[in-house]
């Protein structure tokens, strides 16, 4: 931990001084992948850092709590890379959207995918709070659509883009619907996120019945967690600026940009899931992935739009058709995966392929 806080800030502060001037010439290719695997190492290795940190809080918070936090640190990253790309010299109008586009398909179909696949072989089938995935989605299919698939049937604008008073309107909704939303996990529903079958009996007990800890340690930990958040904040206009020019020189897809942000961002928490699921705890695992779905769109859709009015940005929103069809048939997956209590390998091995549609379909659209 001291080793990764000393990496980590000691990159911030030769960023500061001096590393920013050699971001203005990255022509040399030598130049480049180096500032770009040295910026992207050190993020990742922060953000590891912050699943962490938020572990040992959620052992100490319990459940959901404990994910709650884990869910809105890597959130606030996400939304901090792509405010960098949008505030930067050249304009991003589809980052936002590119971005949450490949949460979604990363969290929904390649980490669910994978888990309930390995859940599945390991152990035949997994058991989970319905009533909490059922709460999770009833939540996302609305504010991924509303933010995704409506601006393409606006008649106000064109492009997949929404009039000031629509992106004004449709942010104050949304951050109302997510705040709601935690209310409910938090507080009165919480028993919904906590999955208390037979098989889980003793780790329900054990959330539910926590030994106390003492507030030194709790603000300890959340010192460490904020330390580990802040140098990927301070870093992301660097990796920002570093991908834009790649992506631009290369000629590479520009919806390989928000890709790349979401595989950093939620690698962490992805395989913390992934740990869950083998460990036969898949309840945590639908904490994660649908948590984190759920508030990367909650969160990332006010902010690009406050970004773009505040700076007189162009923000496309509207998926391409293509896209729209495997994020229908994404929602209407998960909503058929998560209607059972029990998953096996089938609706893994479904995600799965879905998700090698979406990376197909990034390189050759």
């Amino acid at each position: 931990m001291i080793a990764r806080l000393i990496v980590s800030w000691s990159t911030v502060l030769c960023f500061l001084l001096f590393l920013s001037s050699w971001l203005d010439d990255l022509s040399s290719p030598v130049l480049l992948t180096v500032l770009f695997c040295w910026f992207f190492g050190v993020i990742l290795w922060s953000a590891f850092g912050v699943v962490h940190e938020a572990e040992e809080l959620a052992h100490i918070l319990g459940e959901p709590h404990g994910t709650l936090i884990l869910t809105l640190s890597i959130v606030i990253i996400e939304v901090a890379l792509v405010a960098a790309v949008m505030l930067g010299a050249k304009e991003a109008p589809t980052l936002g959207r590119d971005t949450m586009f490949a949460v979604l398909m990363i969290v929904l179909n390649g980490v669910v995918g994978l888990g309930l696949f390995i859940g599945g072989l390991k152990h035949r089938e997994q058991s989970y709070n319905l009533q909490g995935a059922a709460s999770y989605l009833a939540v996302l299919i609305p504010l991924s659509s509303i933010a995704l698939i409506l601006p393409n049937f606006t008649t106000s604008t064109i492009g997949g883009t929404l009039t000031p008073l629509q992106a004004g309107a449709f942010s104050i909704f949304t951050i109302g619907l997510y705040g709601v939303f935690l209310i409910t996990q938090t507080g009165r529903h919480r028993a919904f996120y906590v999955h208390n079958s037979e098989e889980s009996a003793i780790a329900s007990s054990d959330s539910f019945h926590r030994p106390s800890v003492s507030r030194k340690v709790l603000i300890q930990h959340i010192v460490l967690l904020l330390a580990n958040i802040l140098p990927i904040v301070l870093l992301s206009k660097g990796l920002a600026k570093i991908l834009d020019y790649g992506i631009g020189t290369l000629d590479l897809p520009a919806a390989l940009g928000g890709v790349v942000i979401a595989a950093i961002v939620f690698a962490p928490e992805g395989i913390s899931a992934l740990r869950a699921v083998a460990k036969n705890d898949l309840q945590r695992a639908i904490n994660l992935c649908l948590g984190g779905a759920t508030s990367t769109v909650g969160l990332t859709v006010p902010v690009v739009l406050a970004i773009g009015i505040l700076t007189n940005q162009t923000v496309i929103l509207g998926l391409k058709p293509t896209e729209m069809t495997i994020l229908g048939i994404t929602l209407v997956l998960s909503t058929l995966t998560f209607s059972n209590r029990r998953t096996t390998l089938l609706e893994g091995a479904v995600h799965m392929v879905l998700f090698l549609v979406y990376l197909v379909l990034v390189f050759n659209p």
